[in-house]
């Protein structure tokens, strides 16, 4: 295990390192100039050249990237061109939002797509199997601005159930995380129906059910926990795909977040928070993969991490 545990970390850090090149690459190569942006527009061209070398951007890509990665290695994520505080106190102070957000979604997620997969999968090739599919594909289809205006509409506007924007109570985080979770629900809905089709097919559940087991407990004993191990590494996935943003939901809501500081930063070309949300995310990304290898072993023992 501690093999694994190191191997993996190492794997990690390069992994990182890679990302913050490819991102740092692309968003020097941008045809926005932050100078300009941070200057104002009616900043003249010597004062645009006085905040550019105040920011370091005048230097060559591989020394300004050779100064971040330093101070990255100390734990410092910059400082904001346009907001003038550290970009980890930012992140810091919208991460507790976007957890919230995260936790809630992937909860409705996985009630939503691991129930009506394995329905599916039980009543296959029937009407409701392929009403399911159809309506999963079209939540997963669907773009996020869409189906976000739509549950606004309906249940803020029209029925008055829930508020339409703001951030602190319970009811005004369901519409958010509800509409992750019906847009994310479709790809758990077709992942557990394949998974769930794919074990009714082996040796075990047909001895499991020769044997005289009862339906409730060959499926939740012997069907259930086996096609839910491909879910584990989707939910892993998950966490750092909300990490990266949920730009859009966020900013349809008014949700705090990180996806809403991410948006302002690109609307006004603060690279070094693009650059620390991205990092951030990738973390993200790379422990849940983590965590998912590792909760892997606990529900199958006869899985072994090597």
């Amino acid at each position: 295990m501690t093999g694994y545990l190191i191997r993996r970390i190492f794997q990690a850090l390069l992994t990182l390192i890679g990302i913050s090149i490819i991102t740092f690459l692309i968003l020097f190569a941008l045809p926005a100039d932050p100078a300009r942006q941070v200057a104002g527009r009616t900043a003249s061209v010597e004062q645009v050249e006085q905040v550019r070398h105040q920011l370091g951007l005048d230097l060559p890509v591989w020394q300004q990237y050779g100064r971040y990665l330093g101070k990255l290695a100390t734990g410092d994520l910059g400082r904001s061109y346009v907001q003038r505080t550290q970009v980890s106190e930012l992140v810091a102070s919208r991460l507790p939002a976007t957890l919230w957000l995260m936790a809630t979604a992937i909860g409705f997620e996985l009630v939503i797509g691991l129930s009506i997969g394995a329905i599916a999968a039980f009543r296959r090739n029937t009407l409701l199997d392929q009403s399911i599919m159809i309506g999963a594909f079209i939540f997963v289809s669907a773009p996020q601005f869409l189906l976000g205006y739509t549950m606004l509409y309906v249940f803020a506007v029209w029925l008055g159930w829930f508020p339409i924007g703001g951030y602190g109570t319970v009811k005004q985080i369901v519409l958010p995380a509800l509409t992750l979770g019906l847009l994310g629900g479709g790809w758990y809905a077709r992942m557990m129906r394949s998974s769930v089709i794919e074990v009714l097919r082996q040796d075990f559940v047909r001895t499991a059910r020769a044997k005289g087991l009862g339906r409730l407990r060959v499926i939740f004993v012997h069907i259930v926990p086996n096609a839910i191990l491909p879910i584990i590494a989707m939910v892993g996935i998950d966490i750092g795909i909300f990490m990266s943003g949920i730009v859009v939901v966020e900013s349809v809501f008014g949700w705090p977040g990180i996806g809403q500081l991410t948006w302002q930063a690109i609307q006004q070309i603060d690279i070094p928070i693009i650059m620390g949300v991205t990092l951030v995310s990738a973390c993200a990304i790379v422990i849940g993969n983590l965590l998912a290898d590792l909760a892997a072993p606990l529900i199958d023992p006869r899985i072994r991490l090597k």
